[in-house]
């Protein structure tokens, strides 16, 4: 089995996504900072530790990965709690999506929650996503779009009250990893035979493709194309370039010119 992985920071200070290769197990998670926008030891963000936690604890290994799913809930809820943030209210919580994967023998299991991806792409070229993406930023980036060129280039000004609205629905309307026990009933889970299988790829939404209509639904076709030509640095690739010319986010809907990637591909 080969594996590639890009794992690159986006326009913030500190990459807050998180992935990790482990022999039979891989995982990619996406940090999400509290809207208080507080820092902790050596700088480090909400989000940021939210994604390193969960994926560390599901680098250990030790059990199924919906056990592991409910640890790393637990561990990120214990160390928000050790820093004093304020668990009754959804705005100061840190969270992360996720999707992670393990193989074994003659299949592979799979466990997600939030807007991270697993594709299944087979020998035949057909391709299969197993997670459903719920958008719930969609609102959110349609305001943005209507108002962004009368509006100035701060998304926050414009849209930072919807940001807040959304938010408040962490793990009511979709789910994230974020402490919240109800966070559990939107994991989900299954497993898939390794027949006729050619790649997996796991990655956070910051290898999503640029759309200017946020309606849009994700080219995920395209997305395959550029990876079947050249792999992950390919999308990533062509992803940036969208991105730079469209530095103020105008064209393409988005929250910063630049967003955090992490992705693993697995070719077997």
């Amino acid at each position: 089995m080969q594996v590639d992985y890009i794992y690159e920071k986006g326009s913030g200070k500190l990459n807050e996504d998180f992935y990790f290769v482990n022999s039979s197990v891989f995982g990619v998670f996406d940090g999400a900072t509290s809207l208080t926008r507080d820092v902790y030891e050596n700088g480090l963000t909400g989000g940021y530790l939210a994604s390193s936690i969960a994926g560390r604890t599901f680098y250990k290994n030790g059990s199924s990965l919906k056990e592991l799913s409910k640890k790393a809930n637990s561990k990120v809820y214990k160390a928000m709690e050790e820093r004093g943030v304020r668990l009754d209210r959804k705005e100061t919580l840190w969270s992360t999506s996720f999707a992670v994967v393990r193989i074994k023998e003659d299949s592979f299991e799979w466990a997600q929650t939030g807007d991270c991806i697993v594709l299944a792409i087979y020998e035949d070229e057909s391709s299969e996503i197993l997670t459903k993406n719920f958008d719930h930023d969609l609102e959110t980036l349609m305001l943005w779009k209507k108002t962004s060129k009368n509006s100035g280039d701060n998304i926050m000004n414009v849209v930072g009250d919807k940001i807040a609205e959304v938010r408040a629905n962490m793990n009511v309307t979709y789910g994230v990893l974020n402490g919240e026990k109800e966070a559990l009933k939107f994991f989900k889970y299954g497993e898939k035979s390794l027949k006729g299988l050619k790649n997996i790829l796991i990655f956070t939404d910051g290898l999503f493709i640029p759309k200017e209509n946020p309606k849009e639904k994700q080219d995920f076709s395209l997305f395959k194309r550029l990876f079947l030509d050249g792999g992950l640095e390919n999308i990533k690739s062509y992803i940036r370039d969208l991105e730079e010319n469209d530095i103020n986010c105008h064209k393409y809907p988005r929250f910063k010119t630049h967003d955090d990637i992490a992705a693993v591909s697995l070719t077997l």
